[in-house]
């Protein structure tokens, strides 16, 4: 039985790509989590690691022994790496590092998948989108930085080292599940909490007119596994719909899925120092090579994200 290492796995993409990894791969599961994160009943052999610590990500690899490592622990959010930066880097860059440099240590070589943003491309010129995976990298927050440095540092290890690295740039994905302090989750939340009486009926927004690609979460993890089996070694791969669509029109299709009279408000704090205008993912590479496409629509996301919110703490 092939196995698999999930490094990272307490964020929100980890309990999905266990679940699939483990149930339509069928693959043996361990994955990693900080001390303080709790993993739940997942079907994976759980180990406690900070990637920080490189001598901890050795011993883990020898003891595992795994054909496919998913790197996902990072700092992920945007406007926390506004907030802190070195944190940001210390995860991103410095982590990402120590997992690279355990790997080249091993006596065999796994396939390693790490994973980045579709913020890296940045700030997008005109008749640039879709974005290639060519496309020239210009991040516009401190979170895609250390993205692109991640990215970069992948492709000069897997030439230099003969390593067996697979990049990926994931643009926008959500579920059932993820933290409110993205956009999807929040506004759903919002919503939620509306009816239930626990708010005033005023979401709170920040910029409505970027436009993103957002890609079901569970859709996302079946490309990461297909891309551990079929990605070219050294290799970027979009991961995305395809299609970006305004935050606004995600706003006005949560508000439409309530019967809650919701008044909407700009929030100063929602807004970021500096904002993209439209990421869209170009991702006919990574159907080239996996056969890969999305199979769950926003619209049924964006239902069963407001349902998560409308049971959250409920029995």
């Amino acid at each position: 039985m092939k196995k698999a290492l999930v490094i990272g796995a307490a964020g929100f993409v980890g309990s999905y790509l266990i679940r699939h990894l483990h149930d339509e791969c069928g693959f043996e599961v361990a994955a990693t989590k900080l001390p303080q994160e709790n993993l739940g009943n997942l079907p994976a052999k759980v180990y406690d690691l900070n990637i920080l610590n490189k001598d901890d990500v050795v011993a883990i690899l020898y003891e595992v022994r795994p054909d496919y490592i998913f790197h996902l622990a990072a700092q992920s959010s945007v406007s926390v790496a506004w907030k802190n930066p070195q944190l940001t880097v210390d995860v991103n860059i410095k982590g990402a590092v120590n997992v690279m440099d355990a790997v080249r240590e091993l006596y065999y070589k796994p396939r390693v998948v790490l994973i980045g943003s579709g913020e890296e491309y940045g700030h997008i010129r005109d008749g640039e989108t879709p974005i290639r995976e060519d496309n020239r990298l210009n991040p516009g927050n401190i979170y895609a930085a250390t993205k692109a440095c991640q990215n970069m540092i992948g492709s000069i290890y897997s030439k230099a080292y003969d390593m067996e690295l697979i990049m990926v740039r994931a643009f926008n994905h959500i579920g059932p599940g993820q933290s409110s302090i993205f956009v999807v989750s929040d506004f759903c939340k919002q919503v939620a909490d509306i009816e239930k009486g626990e708010k005033e009926p005023v979401m709170y927004v920040g910029n409505l007119s970027a436009m993103r690609d957002f890609t079901d979460v569970r859709d996302v993890v079946r490309a990461y596994a297909l891309l551990a089996e079929k990605g070219e070694n050294g290799e970027t791969y979009n991961v995305g719909s395809g299609n970006a669509v305004a935050i606004r029109e995600i706003l006005d299709k949560i508000i439409s899925f309530s019967t809650a009279e919701i008044k909407v408000e700009i929030d100063p704090a929602k807004i970021r120092p500096v904002d993209v205008p439209i990421i869209e993912a170009d991702i006919s590479k990574l159907q080239a090579v996996t056969g890969w496409k999305p199979e769950i629509s926003l619209e049924e996301t964006i239902k069963e994200v407001l349902n998560y919110w409308r049971n959250a703490g409920k029995e």
